[in-house]
């Protein structure tokens, strides 16, 4: 096994010099652009930094140029202009991004696609993807849309789940053009009334890869399978979990490209409902179709104590939630993952299991299609907070690192501690790969202003709080978990300024 320092994470190329941010500049605020505008970083394109906003259901894309000075804004007067309009992705390439949009007319739910130049204006033709005849309104998104990592494949699939003992899962396997290269119907037997799907992943070669699995009682994973559905095949691949005596929390589904492999990981529990333990792995080789690990990592003493911020040593985990799994081109892999929670004078504080074993994973009356994905995590709308005085809480970030055969290799904790009332827009934390390090950027309280601040991890797993950001002017308040990477050195973050919306780009030099 190299030594620490030959870490490398798995967009690492060559041996990169310690960077540090230097520079945030700042799009000036349009008029209409209030903090209720829905929006979406598109990305860089031609060199152009490509925003989608939707204000009054009216949709437009904005260009900025490097200086974040607008270019254009371009009206796209076809996109359904109330609400017909069920949901906007952007998938991103250098020279082009296609928007792909759902919307529902009469008894019908479209799923369209559109090519976007760097300008932000439609490059070609309306393109068909799929169509889905439905008796109800529509009020969450029919399709879900995964993409491969190269970006070379894109797959469209709905899930009807109108019997509830056997879904039926149609897919639509695109190449990069969107073209179609398959499409298949799957019958998935949901045994029991508890069974769920989880997260779906698109690997490179086209193959489609998700969990299958059984909560006892709507609180913990009990029973649960790895399923793969081959780029150009008709038929689903099933693979069980060997929990033994485990029982599994919230399920996360990586691909890992280079070497050829699956990641199922989880936080695991010993007991109902009982204390974090650990994390649990299952890895899965492509190529020998066979389990290379599955295992656990028990969390140490020390790990606890240094996590837990005012918790007990026993529950120290209790409150985390795994944020991010990033593989390495050695096999290893990193998950960092983050405390959350709510408090509230006038009701239950949130638990987990009210949050990951209701909503999104139940299963509607009137709405029969299925979807995974019922909330998007980067897709922002300014009017979330609730009527009651709740109190949001992100506090700190742990960061693991294990190599190819699972074993821990270091270990680090990010203390901070972040609140809001009546919402979580401006609290947590968004992850830059910039191949050398990871930046974990977050806002942190300091003389009562909110500074955005930049942790690095290196390879061999040293920390540093890195110098204040040049140019982090007052008056902007970030929403970093809303940013996007969209280049390997530069961000997008969204910021409030004088209650409008507006962006700032964040280079590393």
């Amino acid at each position: 096994m190299p030594g620490r320092s030959c870490l490398l994470f798995l967009l690492l190329v060559c041996a990169a010099p310690v960077l540090n941010a230097q520079k945030i500049i700042y799009s000036e605020p349009e008029r209409d652009d209030s903090r209720r505008m829905d929006f979406e970083i598109v990305g860089k394109i031609n060199g152009n930094f490509l925003i989608y906003k939707n204000n009054r259901n009216k949709g437009s894309i904005v260009a900025l140029d490097n200086e974040m000075k607008m270019l254009s804004k371009e009206e796209h007067d076809y996109l359904p202009n109330d609400d017909r309009l069920i949901n906007v992705e952007f998938f991103p390439y250098s020279d082009f991004a296609y928007m792909i949009y759902q919307y529902q007319k009469k008894n019908v739910v479209y799923c369209n696609a559109v090519k976007i130049d760097g300008s932000g204006k439609k490059a070609g033709d309306i393109m068909e993807l799929d169509t889905s005849h439905i008796g109800f309104l529509a009020d969450n998104k029919i399709y879900t849309v995964v993409t491969s990592e190269d970006k070379s494949r894109i797959s469209v699939f709905k899930i009807n789940s109108r019997n509830k003992r056997l879904y039926t899962m149609t897919t639509v396997l695109f190449n990069d053009k969107l073209e179609p290269l398959k499409r298949s119907v799957h019958y998935i037997p949901m045994e029991e009334r508890n069974e769920y799907l989880g997260e779906f992943s698109l690997d490179n070669d086209g193959d489609l890869v998700f969990s299958k699995f059984l909560r006892n009682n709507n609180d913990n994973i009990t029973m649960a399978n790895m399923v793969v559905k081959k780029a150009m095949s008709d038929s689903l691949l099933s693979y069980p979990l060997n929990l033994e005596a485990r029982m599994l929390d919230e399920i996360q589904v990586k691909v890992d490209n280079f070497n050829k492999r699956y990641f199922l990981t989880s936080f695991y529990y010993r007991e109902k409902r009982g204390n974090i333990d650990g994390l649990y792995f299952f890895v899965w080789d492509k190529k020998g179709m066979n389990t290379v690990i599955e295992d656990t990592s028990v969390f140490s003493e020390d790990l606890r104590r240094e996590a837990r911020g005012d918790a007990t040593m026993k529950g120290a985990f209790n409150d985390f939630f795994i944020r991010n799994v990033v593989t390495r081109k050695d096999g290893g892999f990193i998950i960092s993952s983050e405390s959350y929670y709510t408090t509230s004078r006038y009701s239950n504080n949130w638990n987990r299991w009210d949050y990951l074993y209701g909503f999104p994973y139940n299963r509607s009356l009137t709405n029969y299609y299925y979807s995974p994905y019922m909330s998007r995590y980067y897709w922002w709308n300014g009017s979330r907070s609730t009527s009651q005085a709740v109190r949001y809480h992100a506090d700190n970030i742990c960061v693991l690192s294990y190599n190819s055969n699972g074993k821990l290799e270091w270990s680090n904790v990010m203390a901070k501690s972040q609140y809001d009332d009546e919402s979580d827009d401006d609290i947590s934390f968004q992850l830059m790969n910039t191949g050398g390090q990871l930046h974990f950027l977050f806002n942190q309280l300091e003389r009562r202003n909110n500074l955005l601040t930049d942790f690095s991890i290196a390879p061999d797993g040293q920390m540093n709080r890195n110098p204040t950001l040049k140019n982090l002017d007052k008056g902007y308040e970030f929403l970093p978990k809303y940013g996007k990477q969209v280049s390997a050195r530069q961000m997008i973050i969204p910021c409030l300024y004088r209650n409008y919306i507006c962006f700032a780009k964040i280079d590393y030099n």
